[in-house]
């Protein structure tokens, strides 16, 4: 999925933090991040997804993520909710949900990306590359198909 960058943050530490928002949102693709963030023993994972592309993923998708499967094994997700103060890093604030784990990344009152899981970004991708799929005459979806089959494994790289 899209890039994979490695970050150690420990809060306040905004330079870091704002140099990733800003990579992600430059880059207009999933990055796949981990953070180390001071005072926690374990890192968290989460997929940093611009906004138009989640909300093309979202749009795409036939359902939501099943909540059961939320977060399983992965602390991007907190077991109990926690408050909802929101984190500025520079020009970015993040705000964190109570429900869902998924954090919504503002800049200038905007939202540009949110960070995701990692399983619900990838359920989300490949349910909406399905269902597009789904819209491609027989022809176009074959070839498609058969273009994707030669594809490298993303688990190899």
């Amino acid at each position: 999925m899209g890039i994979r960058i490695d970050v150690l943050a420990g809060y306040p530490i905004n330079d870091e933090m704002e140099q990733v928002l800003g990579l992600a949102e430059t880059v207009g693709e999933p990055v796949s991040v981990t953070f180390m963030w001071d005072g926690r023993e374990e890192p968290e994972r989460a997929v940093l997804v611009p906004a138009a592309t989640l909300a093309l993923w979202e749009h795409w998708a036939p359902t939501a993520y099943p909540a059961s499967g939320a977060g399983v094994g992965n602390q991007a997700v907190a077991e109990e909710p926690e408050l909802a103060h929101p984190k500025e890093f520079g020009a970015f604030t993040l705000f964190r949900r109570r429900v869902g784990g998924r954090t919504a990344v503002a800049r200038d009152g905007v939202v540009v990306a949110e960070l995701l899981d990692p399983d619900e970004a990838r359920w989300l991708q490949e349910k909406a590359r399905n269902v597009r799929q789904g819209f491609m005459d027989p022809k176009q979806r074959a070839a498609f198909e058969e273009f994707l089959a030669r594809q490298a494994s993303q688990d190899g790289q």
